[in-house]
């Protein structure tokens, strides 16, 4: 199995455009190690060389034309992505999708209930793709039943509830229901080996460190570094846990949960805001994560497993 990083970053990217924190000002300038990156995707195969896309961003032609995995190999037009998995329904994860409607045949598109709701209501671009390429549904189930999405069916795909947020624009954002953001463990068959990925995720509780302490891999929600970490910067009156984030530091933060996971565990971050400083690879923010053995996903990415 294969996994590529087509983005690491939040909702914005990094720099984001109107920002002018530290961070985003460092890196404008080169006067702070760090590098760019795009908002958060990744692709999955079990053979590299038909992928399927998890989440569509926003930077989605940006992070293709980077990847030749994505690139068309035979005939005029084409794509080595055959299908699309969406963990929710937020902006950076689904509006990279008007970006993808020249196919020339629907997209099989995999939801759960909410996130399809949210998609064909408030949010409508899976009606407004029926004007395009069209897109072709398909249920994520939520029991733990395998899902086999186009691209890599040879992987056994299941989807676990996770404690989060719905986007802003959503009825359920302050009264969540179960597959409003969901968690993905991917086992390879061929080799018993597991991936675990949940960019969004404002709490560990039993059943998801369950599933993180049996993966091989976790990538896992970096968002933010401290829960009030933007209220700080004066940027928004919310905390982290409040828009569905876990942050890492602090008491039964993401560096604590990961350090409770089988030593032989991967442990990497995506979905890193920009105004997280373990972005600043000189920081000491990001010296901590080095000695936890924890890792900061970068565009391009690749893990194998």
């Amino acid at each position: 199995m294969r996994v590529h990083v087509l983005g690491a970053a939040a909702g914005g990217g990094f720099p984001q455009w109107n920002c002018n924190c530290r961070n985003c000002r460092g890196l404008r300038d080169g006067s702070l190690s760090a590098r760019r990156r795009t908002q958060s995707s990744i692709a999955v195969s079990a053979d590299g060389a038909r992928w399927t896309l998890v989440n569509a961003s926003p930077d989605i032609l940006q992070q293709f034309q980077a990847f030749a995995g994505t690139w068309p190999t035979d005939g005029l037009r084409g794509c080595g992505v055959e299908s699309i998995v969406l963990v929710d329904a937020q902006i950076d994860h689904t509006t990279g999708l008007y970006m993808l409607r020249e196919k020339g045949s629907p997209w099989p598109v995999w939801t759960t209930d909410p996130v399809y709701e949210d998609l064909t209501r408030g949010n409508p671009i899976l009606h407004l793709l029926d004007h395009y390429c069209g897109v072709d549904r398909r249920a994520i189930p939520l029991d733990g039943r395998v899902f086999r999405p186009q691209g890599a069916e040879a992987l056994e795909w299941r989807a676990m509830p996770l404690l989060s947020a719905a986007p802003p624009y959503s009825p359920h954002r302050g009264q969540p229901v179960p597959g409003d953001n969901i968690g993905l463990t991917i086992r390879d068959p061929a080799s018993g080996r597991r991936v675990f990925y949940a960019p969004g995720l404002a709490e560990v509780d039993d059943a998801v460190f369950d599933a993180m302490a049996g993966a091989d891999c976790v990538l896992v929600d970096g968002t933010f570094w401290t829960d009030d970490e933007m209220i700080r910067l004066g940027l928004s009156t919310k905390r982290a846990r409040d828009i569905g984030h876990l942050a890492q530091s602090g008491p039964g933060g993401m560096i604590e949960q990961l350090a409770r996971l089988p030593r032989h565990v991967r442990r990497v971050l995506i979905h890193i805001n920009n105004t997280n400083p373990i972005l600043d690879e000189d920081s000491p923010e990001r010296a901590t994560l080095t000695a936890a053995g924890i890792e900061v996903a970068c565009d391009g990415m690749e893990i194998a497993l």
